[in-house]
């Protein structure tokens, strides 16, 4: 007997993983936050949709790039991380360039990222992209007031250029309050295993509050064009947050689900006689849980 459209639906939400539920970085009780059962059954929905945009996307042979652009301790890396979870890391890729090199310091300023450009069929996702001369360089005074200026005449354009070569970019600002980004901080300083997030980098960032709104504002006037808009999320709550963004993407894409049909594993192949080699001569991983 066929299934109906929802009972498919309720099969797929009860097989989907149970996804653990993140830690917030947040001090005390004062963090609102979405009740933990319902966030996962949420997520697993969504995770279920992301594969099947996915699929449409490799199908179509579609070229998508989202940008997770905001301030330190906004929530970007997490974001991320919650969108590739179930995605088939084939054809999703994460981009988290490091400082560039003198070679590519002295490149056109876009040719670094330039070549991590998706393919047909592939999404690449920014942790931080070609805006951090919008940001912390001008902040930092890492480039030149010339170097600056040429980047708020240029970009606008490349994106143009990349959405016209059939490009879909997808811009997201993480924007989080003050306080949170404090409490935030501090849940890091406390923790020894998220010590390594605060770089001198954040540092400053936190001390030159004023100086980065500033920065982002104009960005905003100068980068939020019609073929390629800034989208902002409210970033206080994270898991509000990750079921916001993963929810407006897939509301971008008029994907169709292409889920093939199940599949049948077939018997498995005879031994035929064949004799292992003890157990004994393989060198195990102790089992110390």
């Amino acid at each position: 007997m066929a299934k109906s459209k929802a009972q498919q639906h309720q099969q797929d939400v009860d097989l989907a993983p149970i996804w653990p539920d993140p830690p917030v970085e947040s001090l005390g009780t004062t963090a609102r936050t979405i009740p933990g059962k319902r966030y996962r059954e949420e997520l697993a929905k969504l995770q279920i949709e992301l594969v099947r945009c996915q699929e449409w996307i490799k199908a179509r042979g579609l070229k998508v790039v989202i940008l997770f652009e905001g301030r330190d301790a906004a929530g970007k890396g997490g974001a991320i991380k919650t969108f590739t979870l179930s995605l088939n890391p084939r054809y999703a890729r994460v981009a988290a360039l490091p400082a560039p090199t003198e070679r590519e310091r002295s490149q056109w300023y876009f040719q670094r990222y330039a070549a991590h450009l998706p393919a047909a069929g592939e999404m690449v996702l920014f942790d931080r992209s070609w805006y951090n001369r919008a940001g912390v360089e001008r902040v930092m005074g890492f480039c030149s007031a010339e170097e600056y200026q040429e980047f708020g005449r240029s970009c606008p354009e490349f994106e143009r250029m990349l959405v016209r070569s059939g490009v879909m970019i997808v811009k997201y600002w993480f924007s989080v309050s003050d306080e949170e980004q404090e409490r935030r901080f501090q849940a890091r300083i406390a923790d020894p295993t998220k010590r390594w997030k605060l770089s001198p980098m954040d540092l400053q960032s936190r001390a030159r509050w004023v100086e980065y709104s500033v920065a982002k504002d104009e960005m905003f006037a100068q980068t939020d064009i019609k073929q390629a808009p800034w989208y902002v999320v409210n970033a206080d709550d994270k898991k509000r947050a990750r079921l916001n963004v993963i929810h407006h993407f897939l509301s971008l894409i008029p994907y169709e689900d292409l889920t093939p049909e199940p599949i049948v594993l077939p018997p498995r192949q005879s031994d035929r006689g064949y004799i292992r080699p003890p157990l004994a001569d393989q060198t195990f991983v102790p089992e110390i849980f």
